[in-house]
């Protein structure tokens, strides 16, 4: 299974960030699988590249050719796919993998999760989207969400799209486990002609 992390490019993050990367890393490894991420030197990027690596994994980092005259590319990445721009590269991670895993991360990291998933409501995939709430980074945006189906910007059916991980054991017991479910794709309410 090609599984594809985004995650955080930053090295001056708390430990706790890189060693729950690593962990999930030895998870992807030792199962057999292919990690796809961002391709870069840096951050849980590189922690979750190399630990992946280190336990079996084939490892590829799709990686946008602006980064490459910045030194950003992985070493330890088995294949680099270099693209022209950040919509190819985020379309590319999206068609090789089979399911999606968040870990903590900046405003990219958000920018990519969150179009996966406004693609799976858009029933563009079918395929499984977990964040993994390490040090509960993501309790607020989680908080963000319910306040979109408390208010009806979003159907209670779309709690569906994602899954909460508190760990990266979790969220692979999710994947392996998944099943899709059908979506609502009705809008809440459409104007009469």
């Amino acid at each position: 299974m090609n599984i594809c992390v985004f995650c955080s490019s930053s090295n001056a993050i708390n430990k706790a960030y890189f060693t729950e990367a690593q962990k999930l890393g030895e998870i992807i490894g030792k199962g057999n699988h292919t990690l796809v991420n961002g391709g870069a030197n840096v951050g849980l990027m590189e922690a979750i590249t190399v630990a992946a690596g280190e336990h079996g994994a084939k490892t590829v980092g799709i990686i946008p050719e602006r980064m490459i005259g910045r030194s950003l590319v992985s070493d330890n990445s088995h294949e680099v796919i270099i693209t022209p721009d950040m919509m190819t590269r985020k379309e590319k991670m999206r068609d090789m993998s089979d399911a999606f895993i968040a870990l903590p991360g900046g405003f990219g990291t958000l920018e990519e999760i969150l179009e996966v998933m406004t693609l799976r409501q858009l029933s563009y995939h079918t395929k499984p989207i977990v964040f993994i709430n390490t040090n509960n980074f993501f309790d607020n945006l989680f908080k963000q969400f319910k306040l979109s189906y408390v208010e009806d910007f979003a159907k209670d059916v779309y709690r569906e799209l994602y899954f909460e991980a508190k760990n990266s054991e979790e969220a692979f017991e999710h994947i392996l486990n998944y099943k899709a479910v059908e979506l609502d794709t009705k809008w809440f309410k459409v104007p009469e002609k």
